[in-house]
C-alpha cells in the first residue's frame, strides 16, 4: 500500500473534511490503487502556497478512462457538449 500526496484547493478540502465530497477527479498522471492512502494537502491558488492543513483518506474504487474509451457509452459530441459527471454512491 502506498501513500500519495496531492494538492487540493481550499473549497474542495473543506468539502472533503465535512464528508460532503467523497470522490476525487484527477488526471491519470500517477499510479494509485485501491487500498492506497491519498494524502490531500490544502493548497491556496491565490497565495500559491500550502495552508498547513492536510487529511488522509483510504482509496476505494479507482476508475481510469480516456475520452475515447467513454465513446462506447456516449457519442463524442455529447461528451464534448455536456461533459461527464462523477457520482459518489453512499449507503
Amino acid at each position: 500500500m502506498n501513500k500519495i500526496e496531492k494538492k487540493v484547493w481550499p473549497e474542495y478540502f473543506q468539502q472533503i473534511l465535512d464528508d460532503k465530497k467523497t470522490f476525487e477527479v484527477r488526471l491519470n498522471d500517477f499510479e494509485i490503487n485501491e487500498g492506497d492512502t491519498l494524502v490531500l494537502k490544502e493548497w491556496d491558488p491565490k497565495t500559491k502556497d500550502y495552508t498547513g492543513r492536510e487529511l488522509e483518506r483510504k482509496v476505494g474504487f479507482v476508475g481510469k478512462w480516456k475520452i475515447d474509451n467513454l465513446t462506447q457509452f456516449w457519442p463524442r459530441e455529447d461528451i464534448d457538449e455536456k461533459g461527464i459527471q462523477v457520482i459518489s454512491l453512499k449507503e
